[in-house]
């Protein structure tokens, strides 16, 4: 069987170079190519979407609280980037940076990158966007995404929009809210296909992490035997990058897409 190449999608944007989920390690991403963006999304108290992976800011602010809880104007003030790079500020050679590529980003934000780069370039570049649960406002979080990508008239079919989630309950919520977007089912427990695979949409796209692709050896095969789209995160290495072309894979989530793009050329594709 002929390889195809799967689409590079960037994890937290090029997020093994950049600070995760800053607009500099998208704008990175979109620098060397990469045919999508991958975030999560957290609701703060002021009703705003932001791209922040944990439900604290601790990781990657070095400061204490919780995103659900502050409000989008005090996230605002803090240094989302410098946690990657700790000895840059020591650099007197290091040239000036601008600070909105270190600040919290909204998803707003991320949303309008992606629209203009697209029309700047006329290259289409999409978005994977998961919803985080447990969460202090339930449904409201798929609600709020559904109406921003409203906005952007990216509700529909045609909408270089997915949504994924670990939650089969969130995804039904974005199905009954916007039918035409299509879906990602992640798949933290190898153990769980068995279940889920007669229970989510048939057009859904399912989603398993590397390491589950490891430890069941025939988790892969039977998602793509029962006729759906594989995908595949955090793909960072060569020999499971092999793996995912092996297995067919449509797309691989990377942190180092520069590095996936080489290893796919270097076999032709």
């Amino acid at each position: 069987m002929g390889e195809k190449r799967p689409q590079v999608v960037a994890h937290r944007g090029a997020s093994a170079d950049e600070a995760e989920h800053t607009l500099g390690a998208y704008m990175r991403a979109l620098d060397v190519g990469a045919d999508a963006l991958e975030c999560d999304v957290r609701l703060t108290a002021d009703g705003h979407l932001v791209c922040v992976h944990d439900r604290t800011i601790r990781r990657t602010t070095g400061q204490a609280g919780l995103v659900s809880t502050m409000e989008l104007a005090d996230l605002a003030q803090l240094d989302f980037a410098s946690w990657k790079n700790p000895w840059n500020e020591l650099d007197d050679e290091a040239p000036m940076r601008d600070e909105r590529l270190d600040q919290v980003l909204t998803l707003e934000t991320l949303l309008e990158t992606v629209r203009d780069y697209s029309a700047s370039t006329g290259r289409r570049v999409e978005l994977a966007i998961e919803t985080k649960h447990p969460t202090r406002y339930g449904g409201l979080v798929e609600k709020r995404l559904v109406e921003k990508l409203r906005e952007f008239d990216w509700d529909g079919a045609d909408s270089p929009v997915r949504v994924m989630s670990f939650s089969f309950t969130a995804l039904q919520r974005v199905e009954r809210l916007a039918p035409d977007l299509r879906l990602v089912q992640l798949i933290e427990h190898g153990r769980n296909w068995s279940l889920l695979r007669t229970a989510i949409g048939r057009d859904w796209i399912v989603a398993p992490g590397i390491k589950e692709i490891k430890k069941h050896p025939k988790l892969g095969r039977k998602i793509v035997d029962s006729g759906r789209e594989l995908h595949v995160w955090t793909v960072n290495g060569e020999a499971n990058l092999q793996r995912c072309l092996d297995l067919g894979a449509t797309a691989v989530i990377s942190d180092k897409p520069a590095q996936i793009f080489q290893w796919l050329a270097e076999r032709g594709l």
